[in-house]
This record gives structure tokens, sequence and C-alpha cells, in this order.
């Protein structure tokens, strides 16, 4: 992959910081995700009827069949723009839908492809259990069939927007005695279906966005398996190897932009001149950079195979480990006033307490880690 950008991609760059000029809120994503909703929908539906859903997506299914080259310069301007995140509409449009491209039939990418895109339908991830975390291979929940649908029961917990979701992509046992990644298949579940019930659950930041869910003899029907029944466990990693893509961009750009005004405070309240602190601002910018530079090279794979490979676990861990101390450094610059913090209010503080979850939502740091031991440096595996 050549380093930079041609005449047609530095003109397709300028197109969108356009739009985004234009069009970007002037208001605020509301914190929390029940009076979020409304406004993500309609974020959503702007970005759509103006054609910026799914601009890799196929044409036929609502999106622009542009290229992954084209997607990465809009979701860098994106960021650049100080554009709201798409929130409750996150899994339809950055894993479910792209799942749904490579392994669901056209019945189902007919269905549900057109729908996440115009922010009609909310999705949310059916993956961590209670006692299984995000040991997918541990899963306990189970599908048994009965004539034309499968009959679930179990429990799925930290599952973000489950209270507002319409559809779930939930992974499940559906062979009986099956063990680890054996016996699993992925399927659309209707989350209105009778026998599904959803406890929300508060975070320390004071926000409800995630939840346990319920299945109590809940009939899904086979129709709605994706990839074929057994076939679960490399559905669901297709599905993580985008989350784990080009996911985190956007997530680059804004740590990029953290770590100049963290040196911009720091020169301001003169704690720039702690030996200390500045030497871990200095880490911090050169290590935004290197992830960047990883990003672009694991982008380059998936020019070349169709696909992120399991490189993405790296830049997912260190993604997600560099924003969490980014954030407490942007406390410890707060210094005495951190403590007037109140939950709900939209600062550094919050962003601190959100960001231990960084580390656990789609895989924890030790998933992560186990990853890039067992498929890329060829250790024997943990389990």
């Amino acid at each position: 992959m050549e380093i930079g950008f041609n005449a047609e991609e530095t003109r397709f760059r300028e197109e969108c910081r356009e739009w985004l000029h234009a069009n970007v809120p002037e208001e605020k994503r509301p914190l929390h995700a029940a009076d979020a909703l409304e406004f993500d929908k309609a974020w959503q539906r702007r970005l759509f009827d103006a054609g910026w859903a799914g601009i890799n997506w196929p044409v036929e299914y609502g999106g622009r069949g542009l290229s992954i080259v084209q997607q990465v310069i809009w979701l860098e301007e994106y960021a650049q723009a100080d554009a709201p995140w798409i929130g409750a509409n996150f899994v339809g449009v950055n894993h479910g839908g792209p799942t749904l491209i490579m392994n669901a039939s056209e019945e189902q990418k007919a269905y549900h492809l057109p729908r996440i895109l115009k922010g009609d339908a909310i999705w949310c991830q059916g993956f961590s259990e209670p006692g299984a975390g995000s040991d997918l291979a541990g899963i306990n929940t189970r599908g048994r069939i009965e004539g034309d649908a499968l009959v679930v029961n179990g429990s799925k917990i930290w599952t973000s927007f489950a209270h507002v979701a319409d559809w779930q992509e939930l992974v499940l046992r559906t062979e009986e005695g099956s063990l680890r990644h054996k016996g699993l298949s992925w399927v659309i579940c209707d989350m209105h279906a009778p026998g599904i019930s959803i406890s929300p659950i508060r975070k320390m930041s004071g926000q409800v966005e995630f939840a346990q869910v319920f299945y109590d003899d809940v009939r899904i029907p086979l129709e709605n398996v994706v990839g074929g029944l057994g076939n679960g466990w490399r559905v669901a990693m297709s599905t993580l190897s985008f989350e784990r893509g080009t996911g985190f961009i956007a997530d680059q750009v804004k740590q990029s932009q953290e770590i100049d005004e963290l040196i911009s405070t720091a020169r301001a309240n003169g704690k720039i001149r702690d030996d200390r602190i500045a030497g871990e601002l200095g880490q911090m910018r050169a290590e935004v950079a290197a992830l960047r530079a990883m990003t672009y090279r694991n982008i380059s794979t998936v020019i070349r195979t169709g696909q992120p490979g399991p490189e993405s676990s790296v830049i997912r861990l260190f993604t997600s480990e560099l924003g969490q101390r980014l954030e407490r450094m942007g406390v410890l610059l707060m210094g005495s006033a951190a403590l007037d913090f109140r939950y709900g209010d939209d600062n550094i503080v919050h962003d601190y307490l959100r960001g231990f979850a960084a580390t656990i939502a789609g895989g924890t740091a030790q998933i992560q880690r186990d990853i890039i031991a067992e498929r890329l440096l060829g250790l024997p595996k943990s389990r």
C-alpha cells in the first residue's frame, strides 16, 4: 500500500469535508442511551439520505460500493469534523451489517441491510454470557430445534442498547453435547419476540447503555440462521474481525486530537515542567502515531485478502489501553477539579470512567492477548 492518497481520493476527502461542515449537528448527542435514541436515528437517516451511510456497502442494499480507502478517508474526516458517534446504530452498521453482507442469504440481506442503513432498525450483540464473559467458546445459551424454529433458553449480559434494540446478532449452542467452538450458530433474533426479558445495568459513569437479556422458550425461525447451523464460530469470527478492523479509526483520530489538547493544557497550567508528565505525554504522542501506522498496514491486508486478519486484535488492544492512559492523564492534569465531577457530566472524568469498559467490550484485553499469542505468534493455546 502506498503511503498517501491519489488525486481522486484527495477530491473525495474534500467532498467528505464539505458535506460534514454543512451538516454536522450543532447540538451534542445526549449522554444517556434512551435520550439519545431519536438523535441517533435522525442522524443516521440524514447520513443515508445524503449517501454517506455504508459507503463501502453494496449499492443494491443502499450503500455506495466505494473502496475501503475511501471508507478510511470518510472515517478520518468524520472524526476531524467532530461528528456525532452513531450510538445505537453502532452494532448494526459496524459489524452486524458487514457480517450479513459476507454470510447471509439474499433474503436476509434484502430485508435487513436497508433498514440498518436508514436507522429504522436498531441492533444489539448477544455474545457475552454470565459465567463465560468474553470467552465465546464457553457460552451455554442453547437453542433446540422444534419444527421450523429454534427454541432458545439462557442469558446474555453486557448487551449494549438491548433495551432499545429491534434485532440481535445472537450466538448460541445448537448441537447437544457440543463443546467449545463446535456446535454454535449465529442467528438473527427478534428482540420483541415473546419470552425475551431485559434488565438494564447502570454503569459507574451513571449511564444505562447495556443490559442483561433473558431467553425463556423464545422461538426463532430456522430461516434466521446465518451461515448455516453449526457454523456460528466462523460467522462470529468475521463479526469480530470487522469490529476490530476499521471500527477504531475514528477513535484514533480522536486520540490524536486528545493528546494535542492534553499537551496544551499541561503547558497552560505549568505541569509540562514536570519531567514525568512531559515524558508520558511525549510517549503517548509517539504511540498515537504508531497506532495510525499499524491501522494503515491492516487496511492494506484487507485490500489484499478481503477481510481483516488476527492483526486487528493488536489494534483493538492498543487502541483501548492507550485510550485509558490518555483519559487518566487528563484527570491527572485536572488536579483537584476532578473531584467536582457529577455523574452525567460530559467531561474527561466521565470519559475516564467510561474508558474502563474499553478493555472489556468486544472481547477483553486478555482475550485479545490470547488471539495475538496463538494466531500471530504461534504460541500454544492457553486452554
